[in-house]
């Protein structure tokens, strides 16, 4: 086990995280069946397919070249005030200026910035938020 390979501490990373919600939400909620399905099914699929994800990814790193794990402390600050902000603007404001805020704010600890590419990211998340308000029913502030 290399833990100064990215490639390997994401996948354990992705495993961890899905083995969090997959456990809560297998606690919390009833599965059901495919056919009348409960409030836990959709979480624990999701979780599962992110274990897979990441086990996937660990498998993979031992195949290709390691590539070294690199963090920068300004862009994890920069990556949590987006999340701080997205959640402050989407309680106070609403969540489609909150989306539009974390993705030209986080979009700044990349090496390469783009307002047409940031401008279609926010327009594609906007779109999944109205899909699962509309279509989900979710009970989400957008406007």
């Amino acid at each position: 086990m290399n833990f100064n390979n990215r490639n390997f501490v994401r996948g354990l990373f992705l495993m961890a995280i899905a083995l969090l919600f997959g456990l809560v939400a297998r606690s919390n909620y009833a599965i059901g069946e495919f056919s009348r399905s409960g409030p836990g099914l959709f979480p624990v699929m999701i979780s599962g397919f992110l274990f897979v994800v990441g086990l996937l990814s660990v498998v993979r790193s031992h195949f290709v070249p390691p590539v070294p794990l690199e963090h920068s402390v300004k862009n994890i600050a920069i990556i949590m005030l987006s999340l701080v902000g997205f959640t402050v603007i989407s309680e106070y404001l609403n969540m489609i200026l909150g989306i539009v805020f974390l993705v030209f704010f986080s979009t700044l600890a990349g090496t390469s910035y783009s307002v047409v590419r940031n401008i279609k990211i926010s327009v594609g998340l906007i779109a999944v938020a109205f899909a699962f308000k509309n279509f989900l029913g979710l009970s989400l502030p957008l406007y």
